[in-house]
């Protein structure tokens, strides 16, 4: 065997991620919305590409069968192996899904039974709260008071409490601690009430003062919140020197004061969660489309390229225009199959889901992003992808499209096994239907899943609990307490 230098030909294949690739493939992450953004850059960049009335979107499945793996023209869908290129988890859903653990928690149906709280009567939200308070302090004060108060409200937070120590803020700004005490004292008579307060009970106090309920008895009350919070009622009456009615009258008041009065103003409203697909039943199946009011359409003006192209130019011109006329023709292409890829894996998704979508949360099934994934023979990534910021609409409400992977509670009975969150909706119901005389403990909880098929641990009912915000089995028979006393 010789070991002298020599040349070898050898033939390999590989994966080479193109930058127009990579990015048709990030593109698939981004909600109809974004895309909009995205394509508004790309029509300022390049005079061949146009937003137009009519897009390249393809027409929506009506019985929602298996949308084509191939775009038109022989082009692959869009998918990826992560092994060539090191994409980041969109969110923890994301790895629930791949490993099979727990599910993501998607957006709450929009159709809810009961009326939310209208957050956006509270106040005008192109205010701040600091500016509302400046605004005032302003009008009221003058010179040092000014001065101090304005220094005063750069340290409340967004709740409206005071962060900062008085005395720290005398030696700071060089003045009596007398005279910070009175600015806080201005600022604390500000809208809105209870502003300024160092303390949840301070806060309390300024409202009640202001509603000229704060008697020797409500003092009482005040100081005493976390004996409130207990629900110790015999204990609350003693100290004060009340009855069960006046004591009932007080804890309803304190009930209908603020205890944050800062989060009226700040910031813009939530934006309203705008749906990427609609699902409606059809015949025996079901209708899967694309929203036509957010979906991004591009159209490629090839009249503008003829008259451009007819024209005299040089190499470096004519080079240009070639790759403005590419890029404009790949940007079409990519989003055609972008919106084909999102529909296939909606349909799929409806699929697997039928039960929920007819029947209800109940009937929702265990579903990983790999099980999507092999049935579209897709890889997981791409899933993953399409699935991120993207709602969709039905008759049930507006649920992200993450909402739909959870992971498998074991049935007792040995049969099929259920959803996480088929597990949490009867947590919710049996809580919601308990009494105040028959408050439901964990262990009673796992007793009663158990009657109803549900194969699941004391310490996985506690977690499901927690993670809906439902408090204890002690902390609901205080609260129970208290609205009765009420």
């Amino acid at each position: 065997m010789s070991l002298g230098p020599r040349l070898d030909l050898r033939q390999s294949q590989s994966l080479v991620m193109t930058p127009q690739l990579q990015q048709a493939i990030k593109l698939l992450a981004l909600s109809n919305l974004e895309i909009e953004a995205f394509i508004a850059e790309e029509v300022e960049k390049n005079p061949l590409l146009q937003a137009g009335n009519e897009g390249s979107a393809p027409p929506a499945p009506e019985e929602a069968p298996p949308v084509e793996a191939d775009a038109p023209g022989g082009e692959a869908a869009l998918d990826i192996d992560p092994a060539t290129e090191p994409f980041d988890q969109d969110s923890p859903s994301d790895r629930a899904g791949l490993d099979g653990g727990l599910g993501a928690t998607g957006a709450s149906p929009g159709g809810g039974d009961g009326e939310g709280v209208d957050f956006d009567s509270f106040a005008s939200p192109d205010i701040s709260l600091a500016d509302h308070l400046l605004a005032q302090a302003g009008l009221a004060l003058a010179g040092g008071a000014l001065f101090i108060a304005t220094h005063l409200i750069d340290q409340i937070d967004e709740a409206g409490y005071l962060t900062a120590d008085l005395l720290e803020v005398s030696q700071r700004l060089g003045v009596p601690l007398a005279e910070v005490e009175q600015a806080l004292a201005a600022i604390q008579r500000f809208d809105p009430t209870g502003v300024g307060a160092r303390s949840l009970a301070e806060c309390i106090a300024l409202q009640a003062k202001e509603a000229d309920r704060y008697d020797p008895c409500m003092a009482r009350l005040i100081d005493n919140l976390e004996l409130v919070a207990r629900g110790a009622l015999p204990q609350l009456k003693r100290i004060c020197q009340v009855d069960d009615e006046d004591l009932a009258d007080m804890i309803r008041e304190l009930r209908n004061y603020d205890p944050k009065p800062g989060c009226r103003f700040g910031g813009e409203p939530p934006a309203p969660v705008v749906p990427d697909l609609f699902v409606a039943p059809k015949g025996g199946g079901w209708a899967i489309e694309l929203n036509a009011a957010t979906l991004p359409r591009v159209l490629v003006d090839r009249g503008y390229y003829v008259e451009l192209a007819s024209g005299p130019q040089d190499k470096t011109s004519k080079a240009w225009l070639g790759d403005m006329l590419a890029s404009a023709n790949w940007l079409v292409k990519a989003l055609d199959q972008r919106q084909r890829t999102i529909l296939k894996v909606a349909s799929e998704i409806v699929k697997q889901q039928e039960a929920f979508f007819r029947k209800g949360v109940a009937h929702l099934r265990p579903l990983t992003l790999r099980a999507v994934a092999e049935a579209i023979e897709m890889h997981e990534s791409t899933v993953s992808r399409v699935t991120s910021n993207k709602y969709l609409s039905c008759a049930r409400g507006v649920f992200e499209l993450k909402y739909f992977f959870t992971s498998a509670i074991q049935a007792a009975d040995g049969g099929d096994a259920v959803s996480a969150e088929a597990v949490k909706s009867a947590i919710r119901a049996l809580i919601a239907a308990e009494e105040a005389k028959a408050i439901l403990s964990d262990d009673t909880l796992v007793e009663l899943l158990n009657a109803k098929g549900f194969d699941i641990a004391r310490r996985t009912v506690a977690k499901y609990r927690e993670a809906m915000g439902i408090g204890s089995s002690v902390q609901r028979r205080r609260q129970k307490a208290l609205e009765n006393a009420a």
